[in-house]
């Protein structure tokens, strides 16, 4: 095994792991070595993810919105696996789209009790444990909305803008501590949060056809493809690189 990409002993937190690009990375790490804690709103969804994996897996009931859960996932690392190694902040939701004028209360709550609050609990109690320890990796899923303006879907911009802040701030405070942060800000990606989406209605072909007309490979990412770059900015050997947000976007910001 490339030893960039060996994870032997290393453990994992992933949330919003039943799904998407949580599960594809659980199956990537797994594979590599890795020890994981697998979290999801989707309890059931989770542990038939962790029945899957070769190696040890834990799997937990986590809603991001509630501190306490997120706590309980990092003290199930520690608890179980005596550190933590790499946290992905990962478990996030889409919003519908509409006009700006029409952004609700209700909208704007959910989008910032999970797409921010989320991060910002899971992170909070990360570091903590990463301080202590004197190393450590967190990566957090952004978007193309948090790296620039998002037409009809004001209110997941804005909270994907704040899952950047969050990330460069926490770079910065605990770089002395050996602790490395970094976000990826995907395209429009093959995973549930799109194909499930009120866009989807047409069909598959359809979806992507729009979607990806803005994109210069005029396509939309699979979600190996962006597992791929998470492992990479996860890999023990890239230790000198913090506080970055990684556009993984076929060529769009490019333009």
């Amino acid at each position: 095994m490339d030893p960039l990409l060996d994870f032997t002993d290393k453990v994992v937190l992933i949330t919003g792991a039943a799904s998407g690009f949580g599960k594809h990375l659980a199956a990537d790490f797994s594979s590599r070595g890795a020890k994981l804690v697998l979290g999801d709103v989707n309890e059931e969804g989770v542990e038939a993810v962790a029945a899957t994996l070769s190696g040890p897996a834990i799997a937990m009931k986590c809603d991001v919105a509630i501190e306490a859960e997120c706590q309980a996932m990092v003290e199930a690392a520690t608890e179980i696996y005596g550190k933590l190694d790499i946290a992905v902040n990962n478990a996030g939701v889409g919003q519908g789209f509409m006009a700006f004028t029409e952004i609700t209360d209700e909208i704007t709550d959910r989008q910032f009790d999970i797409n921010v609050k989320g991060v910002m609990y899971g992170m909070k109690h990360q570091l903590r444990v990463m301080k202590d320890q004197g190393d450590g990796v967190i990566l957090n899923v952004s978007s193309m909305a948090g790296l620039g303006g998002a037409p009809k879907i004001a209110a997941y911009s804005a909270a994907k803008h704040a899952v950047i802040g969050l990330t460069k701030t926490a770079a910065v405070e605990f770089a002395k501590n050996g602790v490395r942060v970094n976000a990826v800000c995907p395209f429009f990606s093959l995973t549930p949060l799109v194909t499930e989406s009120e866009l989807a209605a047409g069909g598959t072909e359809q979806l992507e056809s729009f979607l990806s007309r803005g994109a210069p490979m005029k396509r939309l990412g699979l979600p190996e493809e962006i597992t791929n770059v998470m492992l990479l900015l996860c890999s023990p050997g890239n230790t000198y690189m913090t506080g970055q947000t990684i556009a993984i976007d076929g060529g769009v910001s490019a333009l």
